[in-house]
């Protein structure tokens, strides 16, 4: 299985340029799951971290997508995934930097939905919940604020990456070859549901 990847790394805050030789002539799927969360009240955060959450979630989103775009038309069909948050539609304490950032990427994959449709590639979003990942670390580390994040969503339990990863490759497969321009919650519930 191993032999079947390769792999560019690189830092999509500074030039992409190495992915133009690293990509192949068509390219059938594309995701920036790219994150960061800044959780402060309002009055600590500064411009810096605004505009950082925006370079790495909104303005990396773009180049990255920018320099994949000749083998993305190539393709012939091919399918887009960024990757939202909850916070972006649902007003959440302390969350102001990163839904912006957020809210900044759904809007930019709806135009480019619009956009790119005549040319049969789709764009879609996902906008998770807190899911056990190493970016959330901080926030699950200990059995209590593990239990209190978990009775946060109607579901009674944190998100899991299978959760994600399978919305991601039902949306890279031929089997969401009708749907482009949505944003997809995948939280718990949390971001449409009043339960208490």
């Amino acid at each position: 299985m191993a032999g079947r990847f390769t792999f560019l790394k690189a830092d999509v805050l500074e030039s992409l340029d190495a992915m133009e030789l690293f990509l192949p002539e068509q390219l059938h799927g594309l995701v920036y799951s790219v994150g960061s969360i800044t959780l402060k009240p309002f009055g600590r955060l500064t411009d810096e971290d605004f505009l950082k959450d925006f370079q790495l979630n909104v303005l990396g989103a773009a180049r990255m997508i920018r320099q994949a775009m000749k083998p993305i038309k190539n393709a012939g069909g091919s399918s887009i995934v960024l990757i939202s948050s909850v916070a972006a539609k649902t007003g959440m304490p302390y969350h102001a930097s990163i839904a912006a950032a957020k809210g900044a990427v759904e809007g930019m994959a709806l135009s480019l939905a619009a956009e790119l449709a005549i040319q049969h590639v789709r764009v879609n979003v996902v906008a998770p919940s807190l899911t056990d990942t190493p970016l959330a670390q901080a926030l699950l580390s200990t059995p209590e604020k593990r239990e209190a994040s978990g009775k946060r969503h109607p579901l009674g339990k944190i998100g899991q990456p299978e959760d994600i990863s399978r919305l991601i490759a039902y949306l890279l497969s031929d089997d969401s070859t009708w749907m482009t321009g949505q944003v997809i919650g995948m939280d718990g519930g949390l971001g449409k549901l009043k339960t208490s």
